[in-house]
């Protein structure tokens, strides 16, 4: 076992980052399931259900959030605008940025076009009939640590933070197109290496994926308003940052729950 896809407790009130009549966001905790999913029956907690009875009303997913990561998570509190955020997505008309802490060091910025082939719950379609799809990412390069530690190969272990903008919206993407270009993300059971996982884990007390969707920019789909939507890290996630002197690194406007009206 790589690392923990449930590093943390689930609090039992989850943090609204916005919420009007028609939309709501929360900052949704690493560990956390969007809605029931074969792949994890033992689970009994799901953001759709836990957001329904802290707001008292029926809410309806716009996009995913992978069970591991955390971050900006959208519903609307209708199904016809929940549908409208979802074409918004579909439709590529949403800025995302998300963090992530990976392996090695990464150049000061990066292009990454590579299509994958559709995800499921149960596996990764490989036949003659599942075409890769379309899939782009950017990235930029945030900061560097290295520990004096062989993990691996070499006697030092090096770390590098990344802004990361996916330009498509496919399944475990961010998470592929890292290990694509031989930088994991730290905590990654699927897709990462298990002795930085497990070292991160018992050595340096973050047990989680280390990604996190810190921002979205959208316009509403009732008003038109454009929106801008922080989500600030966990505190174990801030902790490896202050651990890696990487504090400052980040956007000013990541560092805490903000919502900006453009």
């Amino acid at each position: 076992m790589q690392s923990s896809d449930t590093p943390t407790a689930i609090p039992e009130t989850l943090e609204v980052l916005y919420q009007d009549e028609h939309i709501i966001a929360i900052n949704k905790p690493s560990g956390l399931l969007v809605h029931r999913s074969p792949i994890d029956r033992h689970e009994t907690r799901f953001a759709i259900q836990l957001l329904r009875d802290q707001i008292g009303q029926y809410v309806y997913p716009a996009h995913r959030l992978d069970k591991p990561t955390s971050g900006v998570l959208l519903f609307g509190l209708s199904a016809q605008v929940a549908a409208e955020l979802g074409q918004t997505f579909s439709n590529h008309n949403i800025k995302k940025s998300y963090i992530a802490v990976v392996r090695g060091y990464c150049p000061s910025h990066g292009h990454i076009d590579h299509p994958l082939t559709e995800v499921t719950d149960q596996r990764i379609v490989k036949s003659q009939t599942a075409a890769a799809q379309t899939a782009v990412t950017d990235f930029q390069l945030l900061g560097q640590h290295q520990l004096d530690v062989e993990i691996e190969t070499y006697p030092q272990s090096r770390y590098s933070l990344l802004a990361l903008q996916p330009l498509t919206g496919r399944r475990h993407q961010l998470r592929r197109h890292l290990k694509h270009i031989s930088h994991p993300i730290i905590g990654d059971a699927k897709y990462g290496r298990g002795r930085h996982n497990r070292y991160f884990t018992e050595q340096l007390e973050c047990p989680r994926l280390l990604l996190h969707a810190a921002q979205q920019r959208f316009k509403h789909p009732v008003s038109g308003a454009e929106l801008c939507i922080n989500a600030p890290i966990d505190t174990c996630f801030a902790g490896l940052l202050q651990r890696f002197s990487w504090q400052d690194a980040l956007p000013v406007e990541w560092r805490s729950k903000k919502v900006t009206k453009l």
